[in-house]
């Protein structure tokens, strides 16, 4: 053969993969809109749109479930815009099976994969970095509840947080998507767990994910709790407002506040002698607009970390509610709800 021949050969291989992705992969596809409603859960419908064409280094998923997040909804009410190159359909984590491939995966890979966008949907494009291998014992609907929670547990929690072995980790939101998945990865890594939700059933939920301390603070001052507990190193804080004083009040030596979201106020007051006193490290992080190289990162060590625990059972997805595509009004409501234990996944 020619050396000269070889660019045509590239060519024409190029051109037959194409026509035999047209064959497979239809050119349009169904996906959740937002369709007005002024931000409302019922302005959620299914339309028709272009299926995406995935980018050099992306992979084309066709979807079998898409897990449902807090920032869903408030992207469907305006207030949490895509980032830039992000499609503006809903849907940040996805499970399904790769239908085009790139870098080390193969069309037929099950998959489980963090997204910046575009989940409710029949196809998803991501970049192959983001995706990990769905693990040995679930499904895909199990799968689709894991990459936004663990993602975000891990950088906040570990990374940000540096939470060690036998050190006393406070998260607030017990039975949430992020609080469910937090206690278990604490406790994986061997840390003593104290967990807070609103009434008495969040509580004994938290109980039974595996919180050492359950506090209902419809009852009971966590801080006075904490206290009673000798303090904690690290909290996960989604709440901020008032809570904040007291968590530093409890907050041992050394201590770090990591704030994920500010869902009972986002301003603060700071005692600064306070802090500087207990050497305390208040940070917090948002996952979405995130480098796509930094999310590669993270993808890795996801899996270097946390995907043995999810292997060996000691972390688990815990699904609450499943709905189909067409239902993702009636999924978002329900989230929106607060009666929810772990996930709320929509199944394609």
């Amino acid at each position: 053969m020619d050396v000269f021949d070889r660019p045509l050969i590239l060519v024409v291989c190029k051109i037959a993969e194409a026509t035999l992705m047209s064959k497979t992969t239809p050119e349009t596809m169904r996906a959740v809109v937002v369709d007005g409603g002024k931000g409302l859960a019922e302005a959620l419908r299914i339309g028709t749109i272009p299926t995406p064409v995935p980018k050099p280094g992306e992979i084309l998923i066709a979807v079998r479930a898409a897990g449902v997040n807090r920032p869903d909804l408030l992207q469907r009410t305006g207030n949490y815009p895509p980032p830039p190159g992000a499609p503006e359909t809903l849907g940040l984590e996805v499970a399904g099976t790769v239908v085009q491939g790139a870098g080390r995966w193969q069309p037929g890979d099950s998959v489980c994969a963090l997204l910046g966008g575009g989940g409710y949907a029949e196809y998803a494009a991501c970049d192959a970095r983001h995706a990990l291998p769905l693990p040995n014992g679930l499904d895909f609907v199990q799968a689709a509840g894991l990459p936004e929670t663990l993602f975000t547990v891990y950088a906040n929690v570990f990374e940000h947080g540096a939470l060690k072995g036998g050190e006393t980790f406070l998260v607030h939101g017990a039975t949430s998507g992020i609080g469910v998945t937090a206690i278990q990865m604490a406790k994986a890594a061997g840390a003593k767990v104290i967990a807070t939700g609103r009434g008495a059933a969040k509580a004994a939920a938290a109980k039974t994910l595996g919180a050492d301390v359950a506090i209902d603070t419809a009852a009971e001052d966590f801080a006075e709790v904490c206290q009673r507990e000798g303090g904690v190193d690290i909290v996960l804080d989604m709440v901020g407002g008032d809570y904040f004083r007291r968590e530093l009040d409890v907050l041992k030596t050394s201590g770090r506040i990591v704030f994920i979201d500010s869902l009972g106020g986002n301003e603060v007051s700071l005692p600064i002698f306070k802090m500087m006193q207990k050497r305390a490290v208040i940070t917090g992080s948002t996952l979405r607009p995130r480098h796509a190289d930094e999310k590669a990162r993270l993808t890795a060590e996801v899996e270097r970390v946390v995907w043995p625990w999810v292997v060996q059972g000691k972390v688990r997805p815990t699904i609450d509610a499943i709905f189909p595509l067409a239902e993702a009004a009636k999924a978002h409501a329900h989230l929106e709800g607060g009666s929810h234990v772990g996930k709320v996944v929509l199944t394609a």
